[in-house]
């Protein structure tokens, strides 16, 4: 199936909207011609109501880790946006509600399949990479420390969420060796 057949197949996904607080919008962003894949979590609400992935305080910094300004992030051609779950899943005791479980292996495999030139994916939180790493790690900062060791092409990082900064001050290593790896990384697969 031709990339905008199934772009337009998953943004008009029904599979389960009636668990959906408000309904179903799936949110993503492909391209054959992309090298850098990003997998979060789920849409927020601000998200939802717009369709625009990342257009929120998360993706400003997410946008600040990878040292990249809007144009550049949202280039189809070059960065490839997909979630866990395409569309907003509640809300929970402590936050959102995790990414319904039925989205990644209904369309990742299509999706993936459609974008050969991917050369870097981004795991961000624990959902994306407790699906895609297969590792002995029993958190999420064991995994991030250790992303050399992950596997090849795969980067795994902690939520850019607001509700994470805690994290943040508690590994001062993230901004000091992981982020300026990671803008070094992504620069120079958007430059080739």
């Amino acid at each position: 199936m031709p990339m905008d057949d199934l772009l337009a197949e998953i943004r008009a996904c029904e599979h389960c909207a009636e668990q959906l607080p408000l309904g179903s919008n799936p949110v993503v962003r492909a391209s054959s011609s992309a090298r850098l894949m990003i997998i979060g979590q789920a849409p927020g609400t601000r998200v939802h109501k717009t369709g625009i992935p990342w257009n929120d305080p998360s993706g400003d910094r997410l946008r600040q880790w990878l040292n990249l300004d809007s144009e550049q992030f949202y280039d189809e051609s070059q960065i490839a946006i997909m979630p866990m779950g395409f569309c907003y899943p509640g809300k929970g005791k402590s936050g959102d509600l995790p990414p319904r479980k039925e989205c990644a292996p209904l369309w990742h495999p299509s999706l993936l399949s459609q974008m050969p030139n991917v050369q870097l994916t981004l795991l961000i939180g624990q959902y994306s990479q407790k699906y895609y790493l297969e590792d002995h790690y029993k958190t999420l900062t064991e995994r991030v420390q250790q992303w050399a060791a992950c596997r090849e092409g795969f980067i795994p990082l902690p939520h850019p969420s607001p509700r994470n900064q805690l994290w943040l001050k508690r590994n001062p290593w993230f901004e000091d060796e992981v982020v300026p790896m990671l803008q070094q990384r992504v620069a120079a697969l958007l430059s080739d």
